[in-house]
């Protein structure tokens, strides 16, 4: 599949009228087709599953990205979801590293995400790159060190690493308590929830020492499961 093939696939699915009320709700400045998630996804999976290699898939990632176009950026976030690539990701993830910095929509971080999170779990040292993310000045990188962690949040045995996992995460929201940012407070709010669903306790110890530098609604978030 080549990017001009991938995109004339996208186009032929547009439907006019969606894409002027995705562009309104998502408010930047690019063009939207109005696709659904679940078009974009089933295109992007068999696109995924019909490249000869990973050198091809992050070619076609590339294409889709320099697009510009909202659902070509969403299908290209998707190009690396499976749980393992053979015989390494590296190729995947300096592509996915590469695009963070570009970031400026949640939909389209979020869907960048989506194998951000299997790459950082094939290759849990790579929390080191997260880490420096939570300095950057960049509104979106700092965002997707806890969107890209949140894999680590989801057993209710973890693991030794994903317990020093864990740890290392709420050592960022402590830092990052009081950043101004809404999708920052978010973030923290959204981490700390999905943590409190396997172990609540680790959470509620947070909160009370951390919680009052929150903003009210991520704190609010950050509690909504605890017994």
């Amino acid at each position: 599949m080549t990017p001009d093939a991938a995109l004339a696939a996208l186009r032929a699915e547009a439907d006019p009228a969606r894409a002027i009320e995705m562009a309104a709700y998502h408010k930047a400045p690019r063009e939207y087709l109005g696709l659904s998630n679940a078009v974009t996804g089933a295109l992007a999976t068999e696109w995924r599953k019909g490249a000869v290699d990973q050198a091809a898939l992050v070619a076609l990632a590339q294409g889709l990205w320099d697009s510009d176009i909202f659902e070509a950026r969403v299908a290209a976030g998707k190009m690396f979801v499976q749980a393992r690539m053979r015989p390494n990701d590296a190729l995947a993830w300096d592509w996915i590293e590469g695009v963070v910095p570009q970031f400026d929509s949640w939909a389209i971080a979020d869907a960048v995400a989506q194998g951000g999170q299997k790459r950082v779990v094939q290759v849990p040292q790579r929390l080191d790159v997260l880490e420096e993310w939570t300095a950057s000045p960049h509104l979106w990188t700092r965002r997707a060190a806890f969107v890209f962690a949140l894999p680590f949040c989801k057993a209710r045995h973890p693991s030794g690493v994903e317990a020093a996992a864990r740890g290392r995460v709420m050592g960022w929201a402590e830092r990052l308590a009081e950043d101004p940012e809404w999708f920052i407070q978010k973030a923290i709010g959204w981490w700390l929830r999905d943590l409190s669903k396997h172990d609540p306790e680790a959470v509620r110890s947070w909160l009370e020492t951390h919680g009052a530098r929150l903003k009210p609604f991520a704190r609010k978030e950050a509690a909504r499961h605890l017994p």
